[in-house]
């Protein structure tokens, strides 16, 4: 068996949870390979909504083991968090969680490093969630940090004390008051015991060597499916540097986030939204500034899941969903939120660029407002609901053409398509 993968192909945003939650039938296990809390994947069906940050959306499947990889960042108290959100919901999801031991840790000094960084830079700021992400990696890179599996040394106050001690100094240098700042409401002192209390709650959990794990499931012709977070263009190598995240969200970063070889990836899974959005700072060729932007964040609720920013809307970016699709191996395309489109009377999509006063269609290396004009194909909508059909055979024409122009400009397939937020409102072609 082979692990397959699904993936954002923007930045972000684009409806993986829901997405993941569909497919999730059809694996016996599901994995997330990367990122942290700042991920927000919402779920809904049952008339009921959920928000995930860490734990992978196969979670509502009892029958689906589901697993945090060694490439993601946990922050204790969040995932303490949302499992009893989930048990509030009568989700028990220590039934089938697992968790790697080498997954890292981010520490309550990891959120104050992030809220320092991001108040040095003033206007230069990248937008961070401000979850400790970007300094746990750090830490992870420069061989300081802590893994999950060190919570049961007996040497583990003494490794959290001296990485505290080692990032307050940073936090002191640089002159910022962390006695006054509060994380996710509370002072520092008072989040440092509740992680503490979470990482009691942590020893409660199922820890595992998941790289065997996962290895010995798939000689076992167990499947897999491999969850991302975020989305390509925030990828810390090839997204829009330095707006972007600090793990790689890309296809390969489920070898490192996992540890599986490159010949064990089956299917990618692509998905793209039918317009495109941003949270936070950085270039964004098609963003619209006029109605026309503020009618899809209305329609589409475009507020971050984990942050509550609004976000940033424009059109379709076919060069840009070409670069993804390049770097990302994809097999099979999914559009969601297309059914936001159905409220307007035209729409567009950016199918070359000029750069430098040349046409271009691709994504070049300076991306900038200043040297980068989109060049705009405009679409008719079908201007009728399509949240209530259930076969692809009912779409309105205009809505197939514009899929059929997605395919023709990808070369990819477009597997199926998201009508609306509910699990059920999907449709397989």
């Amino acid at each position: 068996m082979k692990v397959d993968v699904l993936l954002g192909l923007q930045w972000g945003d684009e409806g993986k949870g829901k997405i993941v939650d569909v497919l999730t039938s059809k694996y016996d296990i599901v994995a997330r390979f990367q990122g942290g809390a700042n991920a927000g994947h919402t779920i809904e069906f049952d008339k009921n909504k959920y928000v995930l940050h860490i734990i992978p959306s196969g979670i509502f499947h009892k029958n689906v083991t589901n697993i945090i990889g060694n490439g993601v960042v946990i922050d204790p108290v969040i995932l303490n968090k949302e499992i009893n959100d989930l048990k509030n919901a009568n989700i028990n999801a220590k039934d089938n969680l697992l968790i790697s031991k080498k997954a890292h840790l981010i520490l309550p000094t990891h959120r104050l490093l992030d809220a320092t960084y991001e108040t040095a830079k003033g206007k230069l700021k990248i937008g961070s969630t401000l979850k400790g992400i970007g300094p746990a990696y750090t830490d992870k890179i420069n061989r300081n940090n802590i893994r999950t599996g060190d919570i049961f040394s007996p040497d583990f106050k003494n490794k959290y004390e001296s990485l505290k001690k080692h990032h307050l100094q940073i936090i002191d240098s640089y002159g910022f008051n962390y006695d006054e700042y509060l994380i996710d409401g509370y002072k520092f002192k008072i989040y440092e015991e509740k992680w503490f209390n979470a990482i009691e709650f942590l020893k409660s959990m199922q820890l595992i060597d998941s790289e065997y794990f996962i290895n010995d499931a798939l000689q076992k012709n167990k499947s897999v499916l491999a969850e991302g977070a975020q989305g390509t263009l925030l990828d810390i190598d090839f997204g829009s540097y330095p707006f972007v995240t600090s793990s790689n969200t890309i296809c390969a970063g489920v070898c490192t986030g996992l540890g599986i070889a490159p010949n064990k990836i089956g299917k990618v899974f692509g998905i793209s939204k039918a317009y495109c959005t941003r949270v936070g700072n950085g270039p964004f060729p098609t963003e619209l500034f006029d109605e026309y932007g503020k009618k899809l964040q209305n329609k589409g609720h475009e507020f971050g899941a984990t942050t509550g920013r609004p976000r940033r809307c424009g059109w379709l970016d076919i060069p840009a969903l070409k670069y993804s699709i390049m770097l990302n191996g994809v097999t099979d395309l999914i559009i969601s939120k297309i059914d936001i489109l159905s409220d307007f009377d035209k729409f567009k999509a950016c199918t070359n660029y000029i750069y430098k006063g040349n046409v271009i269609n691709y994504l070049p290396y300076e991306i900038t407002k200043e040297n980068i004009t989109p060049i705009y194909k405009e679409f008719k909508s079908w201007n009728t609901d399509i949240g209530k059909i259930d076969s692809i055979k009912q779409i309105p024409k205009e809505l197939s053409d514009y899929i059929n122009f997605i395919e023709q400009e990808t070369k990819v397939p477009v597997s199926f398509i998201s009508v609306g937020p509910d699990r059920e409102q999907i449709l397989f072609r």
